[in-house]
């Protein structure tokens, strides 16, 4: 099973200081073994970057960069890159608001591979939200 993880689980796996560090290291921990592969986007790879950097998890662009890629070379289960040509047409419905236009793209774009889509949010149809 392929799994695109949103910003907020991509930071939480990569950053043990994070407050959902545990609960997402648990999840993908439970998935050693099995046939499942990680998957990022530039949105989810720009996302981590930036918001490392702005909530002080990183002291910079260029150490952000290094953690995303130290995370994505380090583990037992392998990450892809999913390239995204979609536009803004292909949003659901649940997408209505500004809080709710990456979530709907990423969603879609991981329907779109034929992946996972996996959030700690509530509220996105379709999505695992982390245990």
């Amino acid at each position: 099973m392929r799994h695109l993880l949103d910003i907020n689980a991509l930071i939480a796996l990569g950053h043990t200081a994070h407050v959902h560090h545990a609960r997402t290291l648990s999840w993908y921990l439970s998935m050693r073994g099995g046939a499942s592969s990680l998957c990022t986007c530039a949105i989810t790879e720009l996302g981590f970057v930036r918001v490392a950097v702005q909530s002080g998890l990183q002291p910079d662009v260029a150490q952000a960069r290094k953690a995303l890629s130290l995370l994505k070379m380090s583990g037992t289960i392998p990450f892809e890159m999913l390239a995204d040509s979609m536009g803004a047409d292909r949003l659901p419905s649940f997408a209505r608001t500004p809080p709710k236009l990456t979530d709907g793209h990423l969603l879609e774009l991981a329907r779109e591979h034929r992946a996972q889509f996996v959030t700690l949010d509530r509220g996105i149809p379709g999505a695992t939200v982390l245990p």
